[in-house]
């Protein structure tokens, strides 16, 4: 499975336990099967071979075998490889000997064929279990592991190691099972000293048995000196490509069977140890430079195809961060630390791309409980093209983060003036602030009015009265005149420095608050500016509540008109700074019909109210022309569209025609009108109309409602119905709910029950016009 550079996704601690454990079962049982058929098609092929079978009759013919002796296809296979090979090796002990009978001696040797056999068998099945775990990308690690625990735990062997032969005959550590890391980073690489036990082995090919281990002079890979070991030459094609170094806790005997056994197991190692050679240079002299640091540290190699990073050596420190992995070198940098890979992955490119090292506080940066410790005071060094170095601590280092506090501290610079001497220090940071080039003699507080602003030289005086006279700490700001001619506000705190009750020098700081005094005055002039544009702005709001309430009156009083009563409301915005443009109008024309509108511009404030007076004045002037509700409408949009401010808005346009009690009315957009009849109230469907300002030349349709004498009609904009937590057509039901439930009254107490009944709650202005047949 490839890992993104960016690092990968990080899923609940818990599923990603439960993902590992499955997969890691899986992987399992998957190499058990590969082992199994790979035992299985050796042996068709040794069938194939010896009896001229093709290989589907060598498999059918060796699962009759099998069945006919009634033992498991995979021991019958092996012994077809043993019998054909010679046995892998033998994992049992010496036969029984001793003075026995015939009868006894025939039981003996089948007692010995019996032990040879499963023990060949069981070679013949680690084997195979380490070819399957190479085929399935198992690591040199897992497989020597197979080996120790398949092949050499019975014979009492700790540990095994493999060692892989370099260009230049150097030992590398290419794999090992049953070692601690600290071990293994210890034998990581064996360079060809003269004389070795490893390098006589590795020249002359043969194995060498040390059953009471090695003398003190002979340093070699084991848990004590005299524990026994057993050194393998590895070959292939003839080859001696490296070495196996088995090790018992003790000394053992290396009897036979053991030999022969191990020599067996060798084979296999020799095949997994080669293809599993990496195409990576030896480190040279910076794998032994890591490990003397007390800090972890670790060097990362870039794949030069995909540019994966791998985890190339870990020093002891570092192996204790990555313990939860089983040998992590050689591994991708995503396997040993997961959830630092992402910001490693960052750091490295920088640091190989910009040839310069890299920090970070902490990685990662978020740390969350129970996520694995992160590493503390990162630093990648770029060691070539291909390779970094990254270090870091285990615990957070407190001098480094004092540093980074102190950091944070914007311009602030630390000085000392050690009166008896006449020497001063400063930090860094005061050169900055003073402008003068790092090395220049400190200047002492004493001698500072040079470099200050001529009005300020008396402030200095009486800092330094505080600090002499009354030895008492304090403070105070000056301008300090840089040489370059620049001005720097700089704040001076100092404490006098006491030995036996004498006056011996002077500590403190300086900052540079020039930002801040600008800052301050800044906020001085735009304190000012805003008040100047609230006043401005009270008057403005003043303006068009005046305009508004002029235009909109609050409170009419009933209009009886021909044919009708009218009652009208107005209800303002509950804050002044959402004064909207809603209006109404109810107007009779000469013809003898009555115009009844109500309209509602978008948005809030004055361009909203004087978008309202054009319209409402625009469509007055238009009704005289005696022409439809529809037609009104369409050059109504016109007007709106050239009125400033490009306005949109929702209208209802209806012309009432006493003479047959006819209502024909148009919608832009607006709310449905609720009738109320007989005591039900029900919406009036609204022709499906554009609203206004929205696209020139739009046409709108009109429709005819036929009314009946004690009809009431409402009509009303968005204010009334809004909610910011329900949707239109639930205010419009808790509308035609309570039309319903109003008690038969006059126009005028109708229109205020209504009003008081149904509120919405989006603070927004509200129009209501009241229209009952007589």
């Amino acid at each position: 499975m490839t890992m993104p550079e960016d690092g990968p996704a990080e899923p609940g601690r818990d599923r990603l336990a439960d993902a590992v454990t499955q997969l890691t079962a899986e992987l399992g049982a998957l190499r058990r099967d590969v082992a199994r058929r790979h035992l299985l098609d050796l042996a068709c092929g040794v069938l194939v071979a010896q009896h001229s079978l093709t290989p589907g009759e060598a498999a059918d013919h060796l699962a009759q075998l099998a069945e006919t002796m009634d033992v498991a296809r995979e021991d019958l296979a092996a012994d077809i490889l043993n019998g054909a090979t010679g046995p892998s090796g033998t994992v049992g002990g010496p036969a029984l000997g001793g003075d026995a009978g015939p009868r006894d001696a025939d039981r003996t040797a089948r007692e010995t064929a019996d032990q040879e056999r499963t023990a060949g068998r069981k070679a013949r099945l680690v084997e195979a279990g380490a070819e399957a775990a190479a085929q399935t990308g198992g690591t040199v690690d897992e497989i020597a592991a197979t080996l120790l625990n398949g092949g050499m735990r019975p014979l009492g062997a700790r540990g095994l190691w493999l060692f892989r032969r370099t260009e230049t005959d150097c030992l590398q550590l290419a794999g090992r099972a049953g070692v601690n890391p600290l071990e293994a980073a210890h034998w990581r690489w064996v360079p060809p000293a003269a004389g070795s036990a490893l390098h006589r082995v590795l020249s002359e090919g043969t194995p060498l048995w040390l059953p009471d281990g090695t003398s003190a002079a002979e340093a070699l890979p084991g848990p004590a000196p005299g524990s026994a070991r057993a050194v393998l030459p590895l070959r292939q094609r003839g080859v001696v490509t490296g070495l196996a170094l088995v090790d018992w806790t003790g000394p053992t005997a290396l009897d036979e069977p053991v030999r022969r056994a191990l020599t067996g197991l060798a084979v296999p190692a020799a095949r997994i140890l080669d293809a599993g050679a990496p195409g990576t240079p030896e480190p040279g002299v910076l794998a032994p430079l890591l490990d003397l640091l007390t800090h972890p540290a670790m060097a990362l190699r870039a794949d030069p195809e995909s540019g994966t990073l791998h985890v190339e050596h870990l020093n002891r420190s570092a192996l204790d961060s990555a313990r939860h992995v089983h040998g992590p070198a050689g591994r991708p940098l995503a396997q040993v630390f997961p959830a630092m890979h992402a910001d490693l992955v960052r750091l490295a490119r920088t640091a190989r791309e910009s040839a310069a090292p890299q920090r970070a506080a902490r990685v990662p940066v978020e740390h969350r409980s129970g996520d694995p410790d992160p590493l503390h005071d990162v630093r990648v060094l770029p060691v070539g093209p291909d390779r970094t170095v990254v270090l870091w601590h285990g615990a957070t280092d407190p001098g480094l983060s004092l540093s980074r506090v102190l950091g944070r501290l914007e311009n602030l610079a630390a000085f000392e003036d050690d009166l008896i001497t006449g020497r001063s220090r400063w930090s860094e940071q005061a050169y900055r602030i003073f402008g003068l080039e790092p090395g220049t003699s400190p200047v002492p507080l004493r001698r500072l009015a040079p470099h200050l602003h001529r009005e300020d030289t008396g402030r200095l005086n009486e800092l330094m009265m505080e600090l002499t006279q009354r030895r008492e700490g304090s403070h105070t700001v000056v301008r300090a005149v840089r040489e370059d001619g620049g001005l720097r506000h700089l704040r001076i705190a100092a404490e006098p420095l006491l030995t036996g009750g004498v006056l011996t020098g002077i500590t403190g700081v300086y900052q540079d608050v020039s930002a801040q005094h600008h800052t301050e005055i800044a906020l001085s002039a735009t304190f000012d500016r805003l008040t100047a544009a609230q006043t401005q702005a009270a008057l403005r709001h003043q303006l068009v509540l005046q305009l508004q309430q002029a235009i909109v009156p609050e409170v009419p009083e009933l209009q009886r008109l021909p044919g009708l009563q009218v009652a009208a409301r107005y209800r303002p915005a509950a804050e002044e700074y959402r004064v909207g443009g809603d209006w109404y109008d109810v107007l009779p024309l000469p013809d003898g019909r009555v115009l009844v509108v109500t309209g509602d511009i978008a948005g809030h404030g004055i361009d909203s109210v004087t978008g309202m007076v054009a319209l409402r004045n625009a469509l007055r002037g238009l009704a005289f022309t005696g022409h439809t509700p529809g037609r009104l409408m369409t050059w109504l949009n016109e007007v709106t569209l050239q009125t400033h401010g490009h306005p949109t808005a929702t209208a209802v346009c209806g012309l009432y025609d006493p003479s047959d009690r006819s209502l024909c009315w148009a919608s832009a957009g607006h709310l449905p009108p609720v009738l109320l009849r007989e005591g039900t109230a029900g919406l009036l469907e609204p022709p499906r109309n554009i609203l206004l300002g929205a696209v020139p030349s739009a046409a709108y349709e009109e429709t005819v409602t036929r009314l009946e004498p004690g009809d009431t009609l409402m009509l009303y904009t968005d204010g009334l119905v809004e909610s910011r937590h329900a949707g239109i057509d639930e205010g419009l039901d808790r509308l035609r709910l309570a039309v319903e439930r109003l008690a038969p009254a006059g126009l005028d107490e109708q229109a205020d029950a209504l009003l008081a009944a149904v509120t919405g709650d989006t603070d927004d202005d509200t129009s209501l016009v009241v229209v009952r047949v007589s």
